[in-house]
């Protein structure tokens, strides 16, 4: 590959791991900011909830953007708008600027991974995509997992406006260095913005991402076992989430009939393909269970062992590092042995951490609960890569923005099932082990194993997938003709770099 298409592919690695690190690096910071801004934790959860939302909305419209406008346009306002965001983030002189600047970040982030990965099936042959994919997956899967530890870090030595000020320089610089390399090229022409599918596509998503995570009475990071108990199930967003249900439904729905002779936002063509939908559902239930455990593991590590927010973020953060060493390793072996015997190890790794964690109790060691989550991570490390260089391998180019665009979209929804979902089953452990008689804090701990064992189970569901998976040609199409999927309307990506 030529040294300018490794420095394009570079810059937008750090471009999108500071986006997707920002996404959870706000996770340590809720409680200082609730005493800071004078506002309880309902309302401090907006930080959160907001930009996933934001990412929601707009990460299906992506797809489109791409096939419309160039490269370089996409890629700078997806920069301006992150950097501005950042910017009035780090001046907040109240909680309402700073939610504004949240929502301005998500809008730039939104837009940045189905770029990245767009470039890179553009610029990387086939033959070579398993170690570039599994730089992207540092992004996806490091990036989330280190936050809340840098973040504790940060706080331990500064203030929260560090956060954002340490970010804002990088920002900047990625966009002067990247813009220049990513190509002019205009987008393809006629094929309007199909008005429809946004209006369904934003209480949609939205509605399903906010239901989800709202679902166990809004608790979420810096919840305790008890709330949670207390909460119950949040009858409007159960509300919320049917109808952005239906909203989906009915966004589905419309695209299937744009697919025959119209302008879709969203192409769902990708599902055609056996490799994309399985890869695909690998990864949702990977994200669940990633998400899981940021979640988890941190509440366990402060309400049953006693630990601070910076212990705990100490204590995540070699996880992240040994799956940032292990990806650019576990991508040459893909580009060697393909997929499954990658992931039917990584995906058994995953299923017994996630068991044994379900054993911990208040007397277990530190050292054991770190040895855990290092195996999590070594598992989690092997299926990344291997999942969406599989999932994407078999699209045609004019697809692939498209395809990217589904699988960030979806696994944001994951992203929220999963935390929505463990932090529910928690509590109702809890609540189930409090009606036997137990004491709190014993009722706690049985809450985590719950939790914790429903991770695993679920888990299960990786394992039986990651047995399906093969490697596959690009362009190859398993569920159809290909010219079903690269139609000329549908517009052809352009190249992604300026030679």
């Amino acid at each position: 590959m030529p040294a300018g298409d490794k420095f394009t592919i570079g810059t937008l690695l750090i471009a999108a791991f500071i986006m997707i690190l920002n996404e959870t690096i706000m996770n340590v910071a809720l409680q200082p900011l609730m005493v800071e801004f004078q506002v309880g934790e309902t309302t401090i959860q907006w930080l959160t909830t907001a930009f996933m939302l934001t990412l929601a909305t707009v990460i299906p419209t992506t797809g489109y953007l791409m096939q419309r406008f160039s490269l370089r346009t996409v890629f700078t306002i997806a920069m301006v708008l992150f950097s501005l965001g950042t910017a009035i983030a780090a001046a907040a002189f109240g909680f309402p600027m700073l939610l504004v600047g949240r929502i301005v970040q998500a809008a730039g982030t939104a837009m940045m991974l189905p770029l990245l990965m767009t470039t890179t099936l553009t610029l990387v042959p086939l033959q070579r995509r398993g170690v570039v994919m599994g730089n992207i997956s540092i992004v996806i899967s490091v990036a989330p997992a280190t936050g809340p530890a840098l973040s504790g870090l940060i706080l331990h030595i500064a203030d929260w406006r560090f956060l954002f000020l340490m970010i804002l320089p990088i920002a900047l610089v990625a966009l002067v260095l990247g813009r220049p390399r990513l190509d002019s090229s205009p987008g393809v022409k006629g094929g309007g913005l199909s008005v429809p599918s946004l209006l369904l596509s934003v209480p949609g998503f939205a509605g399903v991402v906010y239901g989800i995570s709202q679902l166990g009475g809004g608790h979420g990071e810096g919840a305790g076992v008890d709330e949670t108990v207390e909460a119950g199930v949040d009858v409007v967003a159960l509300v919320v989430l049917i109808v952005g249900v239906l909203f989906l439904a009915a966004f589905t729905w419309l695209q299937i009939r744009l697919q025959k002779g119209g302008n879709p936002l969203l192409n769902l063509s990708p599902f055609r393909y056996t490799m994309f939908t399985r890869s695909l559902l690998m990864m949702l239930l990977m994200m669940i269970a990633l998400f899981g455990a940021i979640i988890m593991l941190p509440l366990f590590l402060q309400q049953v062992r006693g630990l601070d927010t910076l212990q705990t973020g100490l204590l995540m953060l070699p996880g992240g590092v040994l799956m940032a060493l292990l990806a650019p390793i576990v991508g040459r072996l893909y580009d060697r042995v393909g997929p499954k015997p990658l992931v039917v190890p990584g995906a058994s790794l995953l299923v017994i951490a996630l068991f044994l964690m379900s054993l911990l109790s208040p007397d277990s060691s530190i050292w054991a609960v770190l040895g855990l989550h290092l195996v999590l991570s070594f598992g989690l490390a092997c299926l990344f890569t291997p999942a969406f260089t599989t999932a994407m391998n078999p699209l045609p180019q004019p697809l692939y923005s498209h395809g990217s665009a589904v699988l960030n979209t979806l696994q944001q929804l994951a992203a929220a099932v999963g935390t929505a979902l463990l932090v529910t089953v928690l509590g109702l452990g809890a609540a189930a082990a409090t009606a036997r008689g137990l004491d709190p804090d014993a009722a706690a701990v049985e809450g985590f194993r719950t939790a914790f064992r429903t991770a695993a189970v679920m888990s299960l569901g990786t394992l039986a997938l990651g047995l399906t998976l093969r490697a596959t040609k690009a362009g190859e199409a398993e569920g159809g003709d290909p010219a079903e999927h690269g139609r000329p309307d549908q517009g052809q990506a352009a190249p992604a770099a300026a030679h």
